[in-house]
């Protein structure tokens, strides 16, 4: 249980984190959030392979997922400064759609308790996008959108506390196994030198 404990709970947090990131990436693609959508596939690309090198056993996937974590957690720091207009950002701003689409975000007409309030006839953007927010929300999109990158800047934070444990587990479980000459063909040509040797001796003493 001891050995299990780490890398099962990594296991449960990659889990996590790819349904928390699936549910994250179909709001992106409603809200036609682009540069979102490429760092959340990264992210489950990467997530996986974390996942698979803790079931395998190989720290060198887990290496990498722990250097992914880091980025991750400061991509979502910059989304929580984003929609909270810190430091001179605007939420407002088309910098998370790359100038391709006039949406903000899918939560900024469908947040919770909004009504959502249609444009007049021969008013509506061009293209079909709608760009009236919601009125009345219980909570504003920006607030939504904080709170789904501070979720994943938790989990990220958990998630390479995690690997770096599962890491240096397996680094000890190799270096013990090397000790007693798992790895090492030096003591095995040893092993298989003696009974040479003593062959040889054998034949060598005279009659």
């Amino acid at each position: 249980m001891g050995r299990c404990s780490g890398r099962c709970t990594l296991i449960f947090v990659c889990t996590f984190q790819l349904v928390t990131a699936l549910e994250r990436q179909v709001f992106d693609f409603l809200g036609y959030q682009w540069a979102p959508i490429l760092a959340t596939f990264t992210h489950i690309v990467v997530v996986v392979l974390g996942l698979f090198g803790t079931i395998q056993y190989r720290p060198r996937y887990v290496v990498v997922y722990a250097v992914w974590a880091v980025a991750w957690i400061t991509w979502n720091a910059f989304i929580v400064c984003f929609y909270l207009e810190v430091g001179g950002l605007s939420k407002d701003s088309e910098l998370l759609t790359f100038n391709l689409s006039r949406h903000r975000s899918w939560w900024r007409e469908h947040g919770p308790g909004c009504v959502r309030k249609e444009p007049a006839a021969g008013l509506g953007p061009p293209g079909g996008q709608a760009l009236v927010p919601g009125i009345s929300c219980a909570l504003e999109h920006s607030y939504v959108e904080a709170l789904h990158s501070a979720l994943q800047i938790l989990e990220a934070l958990v998630g390479f506390v995690c690997a770096c444990s599962v890491v240096s587990a397996f680094t000890e479980e190799e270096d013990s196994f090397d000790f007693i000459g798992g790895f090492d063909p030096f003591a095995l040509y040893h092993v298989n030198e003696k009974p040479s040797r003593l062959l040889f001796q054998q034949t060598s003493l005279p009659a």
